[in-house]
């Protein structure tokens, strides 16, 4: 019997992947890479206002058309290959990445009128303009829909889909009473190759919904008019626009069009799953299960974990969503995670420049940093350089350095940034286990993973827990092709569900990082620190004192350097 393969389409914030993936053992035979067209690294900016951050959703379909023909185009070394034996797609993408579309299902942003509206585009994840309207939503939410909160871990965040239509309605009114609905780029992609254009036939991922947009079997899905007229009238108008159903990863939204087929050269009518967030996907491709925290590194981070539906399970504070079956299908999704790690690194190398680009880079910084014992520099930071996303949901925490001095060089601070960005990790860890949820495993994915050991090393440390690698370099494209072998069915070649498909189709490699005693020792006394500095400035009114902060650095430098 031929082999049979699944092509997953990952949506990144730069740039668009393609992979080829073989359903019976997860062999990846094939990829492309699209840079995204527009804008500065494929983001629309705006030197006026650093929150700003939208796509151009031509990028999206000009991207899959890219990289499917060039994947293709790459399997003449597969002994026997043919695009027939590709019988089912998944996609994932960033989120919440909401977009206005017209009443025909076009987006605005294709229209003459409104085709340069940075407004009228897809509002990319990063976009925080929206603060100001996410504190007025959680307020609201208080009040009148505590229920809402308890699900979305207590604060609704300028990342998600209501903050940033609130915003298009105050910002750019023109842009909002043309648009007839407002769709999650995860759903519209899959419903794009599908031949679907009626916004009213669009299948809404509960991954998108439920995590970013108030979405609950609870309450009846998406947030009631009432409370969303207490808002703004108008958003009572978008969610008459909604569906009130909201469809999990194993489902189809479709099959690929007649069209679509003549363009990629796939074959017609191979069905499309429904769509979900890179990190979910990630989560999956990374073989997800009860127990395991699966961490997605990268420009930032993302922390999964699930929970069986057959369980209970309390309502976590700070989280991203609890979701009934937004990453796997039967099981509650948990997600949490930090907004930036490194993307921090990457300010550091690229802004500030220490020793230029030679010595200034990320190998030279991280050889001299690794050099370094924990605690040698005396350093403490914070990790907000683009706000707190766990367990704190604050856009308007910024980061920090302590413990700096005329000595203080590139490679130590380098170092600091690093661990603290783990320390963050370990916020995230504690708050799941706080609440019952047991960390028994951590599998690490994404380039940080695989590309930077010092890394791994630090956070095994910090976080006193082994740390495994995923053995893909492209689990949110393997786990979209997961969800494509899953709605293809086992008739067709795939799997009979995700349980299935995980066991065949997910690993871990070798290298396994453990935390160094002596070094754990340490790194608890510094995150000790770390916390009481973490809730005098992120916990509103706290009491925290610091002023012996600084002196116990000072302490923890001396002390190690005398060893």
């Amino acid at each position: 019997m031929s082999d049979n393969y699944c092509i997953g389409l990952d949506y990144g914030t730069n740039s668009v992947r393609a992979v080829i993936v073989n359903t019976a053992n997860g062999d990846e035979i094939a990829e492309s890479v699209w840079d995204y067209a527009h804008g500065e690294a494929g983001i629309i900016l705006d030197a006026r206002d650093p929150n700003l951050a939208r796509q151009h959703p031509r990028d999206y379909l000009d991207g899959a058309r890219a990289v499917i023909r060039d994947a293709l185009s790459h399997t003449a070394s597969v002994a026997g290959f043919e695009p027939a034996q590709v019988i089912g797609i998944g996609v994932d993408t960033t989120g919440s990445t909401p977009m206005p579309l017209a009443v025909d299902g076009a987006p605005l942003a294709f229209s003459a009128e409104y085709g340069e509206n940075p407004a009228a585009m897809a509002w990319l994840w990063k976009d925080h303009t929206s603060a100001a309207e996410a504190e007025e939503i959680t307020s609201g939410a208080r009040k009148i829909r505590p229920q809402f909160l308890a699900k979305c871990g207590g604060i609704y965040s300028s990342e998600w889909f209501w903050s940033k239509l609130l915003k298009c309605k105050r910002s750019a009114q023109p842009v909002f009473d043309a648009a007839h609905t407002w769709v999650e780029i995860a759903d519209w992609i899959p419903a794009q190759l599908c031949g679907v254009s009626d916004p009213a036939r669009i299948k809404r991922g509960i991954c998108a919904a439920g995590h970013k947009a108030l979405f609950h079997t609870d309450w009846g899905g998406y947030p009631d008019e009432e409370f969303l007229t207490g808002l703004d009238p108008d958003l009572a108008r978008v969610r008459r626009s909604l569906p009130d159903a909201a469809y999990t990863v194993d489902q189809q939204a479709g099959r690929l069009s007649p069209e679509w087929a003549r363009e990629t050269g796939l074959p017609a009518g191979i069905p499309v799953a429904v769509g979900a967030f890179d990190a979910h996907l990630g989560a999956v491709g990374s073989g997800i299960r009860p127990g395991v925290l699966v961490k997605i590194l990268g420009t930032s981070t993302c922390d999964m974990m699930v929970v069986p539906r057959s369980q209970q399970l309390a309502d976590i504070p700070g989280l991203c969503g609890i979701v009934p079956g937004s990453i796997l299908p039967g099981h509650f999704g948990l997600e949490a995670g930090q907004s930036a790690v490194g993307d921090i690194f990457n300010w550091f190398v690229n802004y500030v420049q220490p020793g230029g680009a030679q010595k200034g880079s990320h190998e030279a910084l991280t050889a001299a940093a690794e050099k370094l014992a924990p605690g040698e520099s005396g350093l403490l930071g914070l990790d907000w350089h683009n706000g707190n996303r766990t367990v704190l949901v604050d856009v308007r925490l910024t980061g920090a350095l302590l413990g700096l001095t005329l000595h203080s060089r590139p490679e130590e601070i380098y170092r600091a940034l690093v661990e603290s960005t783990a320390f963050g990790a370990r916020v995230i860890m504690e708050r799941f286990e706080e609440y019952d949820q047991r960390v028994t495993e951590i599998v690490n994915c994404g380039g940080i993973s695989v590309k930077n050991p010092m890394v791994m090393q630090i956070y095994a440390d910090v976080m006193n827990r082994p740390l495994k690698i995923a053995r893909s370099r492209q689990t949110p494209a393997v786990g979209a092709a997961m969800a494509g072998a899953v709605v293809a069915g086992t008739a067709a070649g795939g799997h009979r569900d995700f349980d299935a498909a995980i066991e065949a189709m997910t690993g871990t490699l070798d290298t396994e990082f453990m935390p160094i005693a002596r070094n754990a020792r340490v790194y608890d006394r510094l995150y000790a620190l770390y916390r009481r500095i973490h809730d005098a400035f992120g916990v509103l009114d706290s009491q925290s004192a610091l002023s012996d902060v600084m002196k116990e650095l000072i302490a923890i430098r001396d002390e190690t350097r005398a060893t």
